[in-house]
C-alpha cells in the first residue's frame, strides 16, 4: 500500500508542476488552485507512505517521479525538447528509481 500511494504522490508532483507553469507566475487563479491543492495532497500522500518506506527511498522515488514525469509531460504536451542528453539523463534518474526500489 506505501508503494502505491507513493506513486500517486509523485504523479501529484508532476500535476502541481504542470499547472505551476500553467499558473504563470501565479497569475492565474484556477492553475494556481490545482498546483496548492495537488501540493498538499502529493506531501500528505510521501508522508503517509513514509510510514512504512524509509525516508531515503521514499523521498528519491517520490522526487524521481516527479522530475521524469515533468520532463516527459514538457516534450509531450509544451513541445519542449527531447535531445539526447535529456534522453539520457531522464534514463539514469529511472535506473537510479529501479535500483532505490531493489533495495
Amino acid at each position: 500500500m506505501a508503494w502505491m500511494l507513493l506513486i500517486f504522490a509523485g504523479l501529484l508532483e508532476v500535476v502541481w508542476a504542470f499547472s505551476m507553469k500553467a499558473s504563470e507566475g501565479f497569475t492565474r487563479l484556477g492553475p494556481t488552485a490545482v498546483t496548492l491543492v495537488a501540493m498538499v495532497a502529493s506531501i500528505a500522500l510521501l508522508s503517509a507512505s513514509m510510514r512504512t518506506l524509509p525516508l531515503g527511498t521514499a523521498y528519491t522515488v517520490w522526487t524521481g517521479i516527479g522530475a521524469v514525469g515533468a520532463f516527459v509531460v514538457g516534450i509531450v504536451v509544451l513541445g519542449e525538447p527531447a535531445g539526447f542528453l535529456r534522453l539520457i539523463a531522464a534514463t539514469l534518474i529511472v535506473a537510479g528509481l529501479a535500483l532505490m526500489k531493489l533495495a
